[in-house]
């Protein structure tokens, strides 16, 4: 199969009236089908359940996007044994046909681009350009991981040659694996936890967030029309406590892929590490936990693109990604001219209905992550100086009931405070006084995470310090901490950020199969 080379998907350019046209007309169409119930699909065949989920808008709850049929334990069970018997045929299927199913996944979300992003609008409460780089980038992972299959096939050209013998390397599938997704990249990470096993030969079950779980039938539904066989990936939403557990115990499950917060991806790990009646191999973990982001600025930065840059990395989407600036640790010479510059950024972001064009910043995502923000904002209160934002508004006081949050900043906190070692996942921003550079560094690596982190400055030596010193998976200079783009920046990170498994990179696939060694004496 002879493919172009690899080139990440375009995004953004709403300022085209064509292209603001048909976002309009996207969000149109997909509020007219509101309210629709999705089915669970094992093997092809959809399941209704008397329970359901609804998801609603975080903007405005009052209104449900749509409902998802629950899943509970039985059907867990029959989603593995289903994959199990699909695996049987999946694993010989030619890595061609398997990459061109992908391909065509691809091509098929690209046609439908205003109608994927919409629905995440309003499911999510994403922005049209935040919305419209969800859709981009779960693309990108279907191009680059079909392209990732194609190259992993064939003989390892590694391998000494030995005389008398013939030798190869073949990279095998591992089995049945779990993808568990997050909410806050509900199509691109949905879909690159998806399609990096089944496009190396493995049968999944997918359980999405219960917060974006119509998006992820919406791809399920496109991999079917792809060409897919059924049993591949079944679609099961359900309740971590209950399916979620099911799933990763069962003796038959190869590999555990999950997205989300540090305390449920510690519970997979512990609970993967266990050995189960009839089990025959280690389960896999491939773990992103989340992270306490750090930027640095020092004396030397260009101080207008560093405000710019963090702005854009606390606030975007909310602040709830995981690659999220959450603290900006400042060199004191240059510590008040940028806690101003920050403050003015700030108080120019909209917030509002992220179904209007322009709108920066849309709801968080339910009332759980409203509760706890409004939690960290009161937290900020005590620890700090509060510059912007700050105001903890009722969301039951509002017309719409949406769970916003305006961006807020905090000056003047403390290394080992609360609000600068624990994860928030919001709109909160900490800043944090240095005395110079090396305190600067200590500071940011002063937390459990290590997933990304940045340093603004003209100063060569100190760049290179970054590249030895700040320890983190994904580090960049003089650019914002959020924002890797597939094959170009491999994302994972160390330490309780997870198993820096590096998605988007040229060795991710490896993860989903197991290497045979094979000797064949002449």
């Amino acid at each position: 199969m002879m493919l172009p080379e690899f080139r990440n998907e375009p995004f953004g350019g709403f300022n085209s009236s064509d292209r603001r046209v048909a976002m309009q007309r996207a969000l149109r169409d997909v509020s007219n089908m509101f309210g629709a119930t999705y089915p669970l699909i094992i093997g092809g065949e959809r399941i209704t359940t008397s329970e359901t989920i609804a998801s609603v808008n975080p903007a405005d709850p009052r209104k449900v996007v749509g409902y998802v049929c629950k899943a509970d334990a039985e059907l867990a069970n029959k989603a593995i044994e289903t994959a199990t018997a699909a695996f049987k045929t999946w694993q010989h299927v030619p890595v061609e046909a398997r990459a061109g199913v992908i391909l065509r996944t691809a091509a098929m979300m690209r046609r439908r681009k205003a109608e994927l992003a919409a629905w995440m609008v309003y499911e999510t409460s994403k922005s049209w350009l935040e919305a419209d780089v969800d859709v981009a980038e779960a693309i990108d992972f279907c191009e680059f991981y079909a392209r990732s299959a194609l190259q992993l096939q064939g003989t390892s050209p590694n391998l000494t040659p030995f005389p008398g013998e013939c030798v190869e390397l073949r990279y095998i599938p591992l089995g049945v694996g779990i993808a568990i997704s997050p909410w806050n990249f509900p199509l691109a990470i949905m879909a690159g936890l998806t399609v990096s096993p089944i496009v190396t030969g493995n049968t999944i079950i997918l359980k999405p967030s219960s917060a974006a779980s119509i998006i992820a039938a919406k791809f399920v539904e496109i991999l079917e029309e792809a060409g897919l066989p059924p049993g591949v990936v079944n679609y099961l939403p359900g309740p971590g406590g209950s399916v979620g557990d099911v799933l990763v115990d069962h003796p038959k499950t190869r590999f555990i892929s999950f997205t989300g917060s540090k305390e449920v991806g510690l519970r997979i790990f512990e609970r993967a590490a266990a050995i189960h009646p009839g089990q025959l191999w280690l389960k896999r973990t491939i773990l992103e936990m989340g992270g306490k982001d750090a930027m640095i600025v020092d004396e030397t930065a260009d101080l207008e693109a560093a405000a710019e840059a963090i702005v854009t990395a606390a606030f975007g989407f909310q602040g709830q990604k995981c690659s999220a600036c959450s603290r900006a640790i400042i060199v004191e010479s240059v510590y008040e001219p940028l806690l101003k510059q920050l403050v003015e950024r700030t108080r120019q972001l909209k917030l509002g209905n992220p179904a209007e064009p322009e709108t920066y910043m849309g709801a968080v995502i339910d009332q759980k992550a409203f509760d706890k923000i409004s939690s960290y904002i009161a937290i900020g209160q005590e620890e700090g100086r509060l510059l912007v934002g700050g105001e903890v508004v009722d969301h039951n006081l509002l017309a719409d009931g949406g769970y916003f949050i305006n961006p807020t900043i905090f000056a003047d906190i403390a290394p080992d405070s609360r609000l600068t070692q624990e994860e928030i996942f919001g709109p909160v921003l900490s800043c944090i006084k240095a005395r110079d550079f090396d305190h600067a560094l200590e500071i940011a690596n002063g937390t459990e995470y290590g997933l990304t982190g940045s340093l603004y400055s003209r100063n060569v030596a100190r760049l290179e310090r970054a590249r030895n010193e700040f320890h983190v998976g994904n580090l960049y200079l003089n650019r914002k901490c959020s924002g890797s783009q597939v094959g170009v920046h491999p994302f994972g990170g160390f330490n309780m950020s997870g198993t820096d498994s590096k998605a988007g990179g040229h060795d991710y696939l490896m993860l989903f199969t197991q290497a045979k060694s094979i000797g064949e004496k002449l």
